[in-house]
């Protein structure tokens, strides 16, 4: 009964990070905000979300090594190329064409590199879980057609670049927890606070703008601020009592949750084919993530 109802906790906290995951890039696109929408969206992460970490700090009596400082730097150089690059894409492009693109890449990236970087085997599930995403892909944008119109080819080119990031940014993330054993909620932290405060010279030399970006954008930016670490940190919650072959193929419901978002909240168009494109993407995803 115990297991039952713990099972039943861990399904319900990853599929509530996935719909904050899609919701708060939902935000994210339907503000079209440059890296002043960044800046301040990190501002409220790192307000909100400093005394969990300094309570994880204290609680785990946290020693972070110059080794570990360097991975936090890392990190968060990668993750502050990945949130400009997203708002670019999400100007350029559908929300339910770029979103499902970046998330199905990312996954596809890392598989390959993994198999290189930590020796981590390709099964035959494995496999056909990458074809899956790639025919996704090639449905999503409209196949051999993508190569001749440029409103397609563009932010395919961002969601592919985005996706390239995020497998990026989780191999090395995997790297600090796994061999250098930061904490997560450290790491995330760490890399908010790093971001916010490289893009800090620039908002100050725009400081004029910054008012007319919190008038246009204060609700996405308060829920971006909130849902971004938030769907982050239920996922680590999750993985403290379920393996992570569990948890992993179920965030990537935001796949799917993302493009119904897209095709039907921001009325995007070629909303069957794209949800249907969605689907082969999130069940290759789960191929990948279940081995």
């Amino acid at each position: 009964m115990r297991s039952y109802i713990m099972s039943l906790l861990a399904l319900s906290l990853i599929i509530v990070s996935a719909f904050m995951h899609a919701t708060w890039n939902y935000f994210a696109k339907k503000s079209g905000g440059g890296f002043l929408f960044v800046w301040l969206y990190m501002a409220i992460s790192v307000v909100v979300y400093a005394p969990v970490a300094l309570g994880v700090f204290i609680l785990q009596e946290s020693n972070i090594s110059w080794i570990g400082a360097t991975f936090i730097l890392g990190s968060t150089f990668i993750h502050l190329i990945y949130s400009l690059t997203l708002q670019k894409g999400y100007k350029i492009g559908d929300f339910s064409l770029v979103y499902p693109i970046a998330r199905g890449s990312g996954p596809l990236i890392v598989a390959a590199c993994a198999f290189f970087l930590y020796d981590e085997k390709l099964t035959i599930i494995s496999v056909i879980g990458i074809c899956l995403i790639v025919v996704g892909i090639f449905i999503l944008t409209g196949g051999i057609e993508v190569f001749r119109r440029l409103d397609t080819m563009l932010p395919l080119l961002y969601g592919m670049f985005i996706g390239f990031l995020i497998a990026s940014y989780t191999l090395l993330d995997k790297g600090a927890v796994s061999i250098v054993f930061l904490s997560p909620i450290l790491l995330n932290y760490g890399s908010n606070l790093g971001q916010f405060l490289l893009l800090t010279p620039f908002a100050v030399k725009n400081r004029k703008k910054i008012r007319e970006e919190w008038k246009s954008n204060r609700l996405p930016i308060i829920a971006v601020g909130i849902l971004n670490p938030l769907a982050y940190i239920l996922v680590l919650i999750t993985i403290v009592f379920t393996p992570v072959s569990y948890v992993a193929p179920v965030r990537e419901l935001s796949i799917l949750i993302g493009t119904f978002m897209g095709t039907r909240l921001l009325k995007e168009g070629s909303g069957t084919h794209r949800l249907i494109a969605a689907t082969f993407m999130f069940v290759g995803v789960f191929a990948i993530a279940i081995n």
